[in-house]
């Protein structure tokens, strides 16, 4: 929250978390899973995630959700914090991911196994894993994952907390 104050940016989310940050005075453009919007940068679409979901004190901050952003030279999804389900399937076939930025610290999320299963449903061109070595209970060796992840003929980034990627 404090990043989007110092910074005076609008936070796109969920509408029970634009609510919660809109009461704590930040800027925010509330949308719902399966709602899309055009913004100045590009086309933002809500997708499912399956994941607990509150805001830091605990209050419901509504469903979770992933994000699909089509810009006029690539589409990025973050899942964000989600168990694999089917539906990634669906969300690969109808749409041309460039890169998908998903979670394999298991645990509380899926695992490498599972997030390689999640990259094939979405058929992603690259793929950077998120969403683990932070804490004990969600060790994950990333780069287990990019073998794998390589294996089924996919790119893979294991990036640095504040590197950053050329898109």
């Amino acid at each position: 929250m404090d990043l989007a104050k110092t910074n005076d940016l609008t936070v796109i989310a969920t509408a029970e978390l634009a609510d919660y940050l809109g009461a704590r005075d930040i800027k925010n453009h509330a949308m719902n899973i399966g709602g899309a919007y055009q913004f100045p940068f590009g086309r933002v679409k809500l997708t499912l995630a399956h994941h607990s979901s509150s805001a830091p004190d605990g209050t419901y901050a509504g469903d979770p959700a992933g994000i699909l952003i089509h810009t006029a030279e690539k589409t990025i999804f973050h899942e964000g914090d989600t168990a694999l389900f089917y539906d990634m399937k669906m969300i690969g076939e109808t749409n041309k991911i460039d890169y998908a930025f998903l979670p394999i610290g298991d645990n509380y999320t899926m695992g490498v196994d599972d997030a390689v299963k999640a990259a094939e449903y979405l058929n992603a061109e690259s793929v950077i894993p998120i969403h683990y070595n932070t804490f004990d209970v969600i060790k994950a060796d990333a780069n287990d994952f990019k073998r794998k992840i390589e294996s089924i003929g996919k790119k893979c980034y294991i990036m640095k907390p504040g590197e950053k990627l050329s898109l």
